[in-house]
């Protein structure tokens, strides 16, 4: 019986320390980019070549890259646009998606029926963009918005909508019908209903789906890079970093965490309504 237990519990012992070190290559994977970025930021141009990697210790930290960087014009058009296009396509497809969501929940269809409906709208993130870059061109062509941000808005309002409509299309079925036929029965119109009985119930879901946009919206590289020109945003301003002496590492450091910033930060701020938000109908019973 000792034995049994012995076997047991070094078992336990090593698979317990073969979890821990996976989980710490794994962090190591992940945040290894990160570091890589912050310190290459903080070094002076002789500095990056070479295996100089704690500061203060290996090499003296400077923030001139930071101020180098945010002397350049192109950088502040690069952050207001990539924020005009993360901020306008996730507000729009948040506010278009959520009345999607709320008919493909409430109400029936029956040619396409709402199953349909729903993998129509996910077939948009699941198809590979790269299959829309000349329709998109064309039509942007057409319509005078190539090199325009408003046209990256539109786009990405397009298939971002998918985040609202997939996450608050279960969030509104969870939603008790009662509630809006009580409202129903004491006068409320459609439109009362979904602002004042259902809307505020799903509250964490919009913050989450609208996060879910930002991030996707601001990440966006292969549309902006193949329409702008002038009007570029930060993901096509970050390329460009090889130049004719080599790849500028300070280049690539900088604009990597400046690129991070808005995002991380935004994510932070609504950190409570997002776990609400992604856990929400995750527990039934």
């Amino acid at each position: 019986m000792t034995a049994r237990s012995d076997r047991f519990d070094v078992r336990r012992f090593f698979g317990g320390v073969l979890v821990a070190a996976v989980v710490v290559v794994v962090l190591i994977w992940t945040l290894f980019p990160i570091y890589w970025a912050g310190i290459s930021s903080v070094k002076s141009a002789s500095a990056n070549y070479g295996n100089l990697w704690i500061p203060w210790v290996h090499f003296q930290p400077t923030l001139q890259p930071w101020r180098d960087m945010f002397a350049l014009p192109e950088i502040r058009s690069a952050t207001i646009n990539s924020t005009i296009i993360a901020v306008g396509a996730a507000t729009v497809s948040l506010i278009l998606g959520t009345l999607a969501a709320y008919g493909i929940a409430r109400f029936r269809f029956f040619r396409p029926q709402n199953g349909s409906l729903t993998t129509w709208f996910l077939s948009q993130r699941i198809a590979p963009p790269v299959i829309f870059v000349a329709p998109y061109f064309l039509i942007m062509r057409q319509l005078g918005l190539l090199d325009n941000v408003w046209g990256l808005v539109a786009l990405n309002a397009t298939f971002n909508m998918t985040f609202p409509i997939i996450i608050l299309t279960q969030m509104f079925r969870e939603v008790p019908v009662e509630l809006e036929e009580a409202a129903q029965v004491d006068g409320a119109s459609r439109w009362e209903m979904f602002f004042r009985i259902s809307l505020p119930l799903v509250a964490p879901g919009l913050v989450v789906a609208w996060m879910l946009a930002l991030a996707f919206s601001w990440n966006e590289f292969l549309f902006a890079f193949s329409s702008t020109v002038q009007n570029r945003p930060l993901s096509v301003a970050i390329v460009g970093a090889e130049q004719t002496r080599g790849v500028d590492y300070q280049f690539v450091g900088t604009r990597t965490l400046w690129a991070m910033i808005v995002p991380l930060i935004a994510a932070l701020l609504a950190q409570r309504y997002i776990v609400r938000g992604l856990s929400l109908g995750a527990v039934k019973g």
